[in-house]
């Protein structure tokens, strides 16, 4: 807690990510959405990445991460991640459809969280280079249960991450 009674800032990544419609604009409008959120301190946003679906179908992805501080609880960014998804006509019809817009809780403060809603670190980040390359881009010297993120990035071989031109207005910060 501060000395004002508010709870401390912590440190989260969101996995930002869509592959229907103009992708890479509604992820950096939702890296935007993030930003003006009122308990949202900061925000740096990686490169946007294409990339071919892992687990899914569908046109290429576009993928980023965020690093947020934040005062939200884990379960509270969650339903606020999940809020702005809704925001862009986020359907599930089916467990890894295509999506107009994907944000995943990756990491928040270093915390193992297990519930039947949430689970952190992401149960999958560490197999999945769409998610890693720019997640090591913002904090290279992470180390997950699985090992460094440069280690776990070396095994996703055959995972093309291919970094796209320059961002729009809610680039670095």
């Amino acid at each position: 807690m501060t000395p004002t009674g508010q709870a401390a800032p912590v440190l989260a990544y969101i996995g930002l990510g869509a592959n229907l419609g103009d992708a890479a604009t509604t992820v950096l409008a939702a890296a935007q959405a993030l930003r003006v959120d009122a308990e949202t301190a900061a925000l740096r946003l990686s490169a946007l990445y294409c990339t071919a679906p892992v687990d899914s179908s569908g046109p290429d992805y576009v993928n980023a991460v965020a690093e947020i501080r934040t005062t939200r609880t884990p379960f509270a960014l969650l339903a606020a991640l999940q809020a702005i998804e809704n925001l862009y006509g986020r359907e599930r019809p089916y467990r890894n459809a295509p999506r107009t817009l994907d944000l995943d809780l990756l990491w928040y403060d270093g915390r193992h969280i297990q519930s039947p809603t949430l689970t952190v670190p992401h149960p999958r980040m560490h197999e999945r280079a769409f998610v890693l390359r720019p997640l090591q881009e913002l904090f290279p010297d992470l180390v997950l249960d699985q090992g460094p993120i440069a280690d776990l990035l070396a095994r996703c071989t055959g995972q093309a991450v291919q970094r796209l031109a320059a961002q729009g207005p809610a680039g670095r910060s």
